[in-house]
């Protein structure tokens, strides 16, 4: 099999530049786009760096060794850990991105430009920076037998009801689904939707896969494209769209696993993180989400995640400095 690269978004919501940009850039979209702002699109916990990449990058080198290229899309950023490496590329969204376009703080809209990622390999994950691998990674696991070559998408095991039509109450991902269904059940007769949402999880894709879709539908890339901030109007296409795309054309398979998902500010946060621990080395992947929105990067609960992480992943991954 040919190589797998690796995609990752990254921000630091700390640097004084970034939140400079972010915040007069918010002041004019709200003005702009009253009711629009996607249900907790903009809380501090979404562009808070808790030391997640770095750890990440430990877990991948750790359970995937042979892993291809490594592309890191930033805003003008750089972790200040971060090793020079020819395993590893940083790439600025301006030179991704039209300029026209930038500043841009909805990953729905920065991931929509992937597949454009100059020499990226045909086959590809593309990982949130809390979405880490907790076991060997077997490519054909998530990329297929031979012979087969489905990639695998993974849905949680939980039934959502259909929504009619998209709602400013909804989390994105459900609102994702549901413009998922729309679309593909206008440009497929024999479409069936499934009505469970996708995983957190680790996602292969294939680039043509993604240059073909594109160009069947130019309009919702475009809308994406347009957006600022998230906006429960213009749903993400990566996390839902795709996949059940993929899977409709025969691309993909669809299998249902229920990760382990951990919420940084939920009370069951602490047993949630001592099973990880547990289970460590044998879960293909976890997430371990920031919700604790507004809360002080000193907060227990935060601190909590990071020492777990550190406990887990403690040897530094050859990405990372002195």
């Amino acid at each position: 099999m040919s190589g797998i690269d690796i995609v990752y978004l990254w921000v630091d919501g700390t640097d004084p530049a970034w939140r400079a940009r972010w915040q007069h850039a918010y002041a004019a979209w709200a003005q702009a786009h009253p009711g629009q702002l996607a249900l907790h699109g903009n809380v501090a916990g979404r562009y808070r760096d808790n030391g997640e990449l770095r750890y990440n990058l430990r877990a991948l080198e750790r359970f995937f060794p042979g892993h291809g290229h490594v592309y890191l899309l930033t805003d003008r950023q750089v972790p200040e850990w971060l090793r020079a490496s020819p395993r590893l590329t940083v790439i600025d969204h301006a030179s991704l991105m039209p300029g026209a376009a930038l500043p841009v703080f909805d990953s729905g809209h920065i991931e929509s430009y992937l597949h454009h990622i100059p020499g990226l390999s045909e086959r590809f994950l593309y990982l949130n920076d809390d979405v880490f691998f907790g076991a060997p990674f077997e490519p054909a696991f998530w990329f297929g037998e031979e012979g087969d070559g489905r990639l695998s998408v993974f849905t949680e095991s939980a039934l959502h009801e259909d929504m009619q039509c998209l709602r400013a109450d909804v989390a994105a991902p459900v609102n994702c689904a549901t413009l998922s269904r729309q679309w593909l059940s206008a440009q497929y007769a024999a479409y069936q939707h499934e009505p469970r949402l996708y995983a957190h999880a680790p996602r292969p894709m294939l680039k043509s896969a993604l240059h073909a879709l594109e160009g069947l539908a130019p309009a919702m890339f475009a809308g994406v494209r347009a957006t600022v901030f998230r906006s429960w109007q213009v749903p993400a296409l990566l996390p839902d769209l795709v996949p059940r795309w993929m899977v409709h054309q025969g691309i993909a398979r669809s299998r249902m696993l229920d990760p382990l998902h951990i919420a940084s500010g939920d009370v069951a946060a602490p047993q949630q993180l001592e099973e990880l621990a547990a289970r460590f080395g044998s879960l293909p992947f976890f997430c371990i989400n920031d919700t604790c929105d507004e809360a002080e990067d000193d907060d227990p609960r935060l601190l909590r995640v990071a020492a777990t992480l550190q406990r887990l992943l403690p040897l530094p991954s050859s990405f990372e400095g002195g």
